[in-house]
């Protein structure tokens, strides 16, 4: 059995993300509990809203200093929307600190002619990492849908896993380093192509498993 835990902080409506998980055939533990965490074989930190809430929300229940913890232990990681902003070292939409886990800053968008901020609806990614096992069966100009003012801006560009264009904007749309994958779209509302990225990310938890049980044999 697979077991991924989804981080419940208050943060946004996780049911979606959670039926997305379970139709790939995982088995979803929502929680807040560091234990329950731990224990799974992957962990996936979904969050709509601002950026500074969800560190307070982060902070009253103790999820900081494990999450960090965590995404360095080679668990299976996926951020999705506010869940991947916070992994980066703040944003322009707040004061608080974020995760720190990627150098970077989380940035808004610049207003120009014939764009609406936020970046609210379909956007087609180019991808950056075209081997990442979360693009799996995703055709490199497919459409995802995107719901945000502020984008993250890692320091090293070599994070990038996707891009989009939001007018004369061109940002990041993904990141991804070793165990770590973070996504500024939503997969649960991207139809069929969220779906393919969320089977996806089960698929790379189970393989991780299944490596995991061949050490343990040899």
């Amino acid at each position: 059995m697979t077991t991924i835990a989804v981080i419940d902080y208050d943060m946004g409506n996780l049911h979606s993300a959670c039926k997305g998980l379970e139709v790939a055939g995982a088995t979803t533990l929502v929680t807040d509990s560091v234990a329950d965490i731990e224990s799974s074989d992957g962990v996936v930190l979904p969050g709509v809203g601002a950026f500074d809430p969800a560190m307070q929300h982060l902070r009253s229940r103790n999820l900081i200093d494990p999450i960090r913890r965590i995404a360095q232990s080679g668990k299976p990681f996926l951020g999705i929307c506010v869940g991947m902003q916070v992994l980066f070292e703040g944003s322009e939409e707040g004061i608080e600190a974020g995760l720190g886990i990627f150098p970077g800053t989380i940035r808004r968008f610049q207003p120009e002619p014939g764009i609406t901020i936020p970046h609210m609806g379909w956007n087609q990614l180019a991808l950056s990492q075209p081997n990442l096992p979360l693009w799996k069966n995703i055709e490199p100009d497919t459409w995802v849908y995107f719901v945000h003012s502020y984008y993250a801006a890692p320091n090293d560009v070599a994070l990038n896993a996707a891009t989009i264009t939001h007018g004369t904007q061109t940002v990041t749309a993904a990141v991804s380093k070793d165990n770590l994958m973070a996504v500024q779209f939503h997969p649960e509302k991207s139809s069929d192509a969220g779906l393919q990225i969320l089977s996806n990310f089960v698929g790379y938890v189970k393989d991780q498993q299944m490596q995991a049980a061949q050490l343990v044999v040899a």
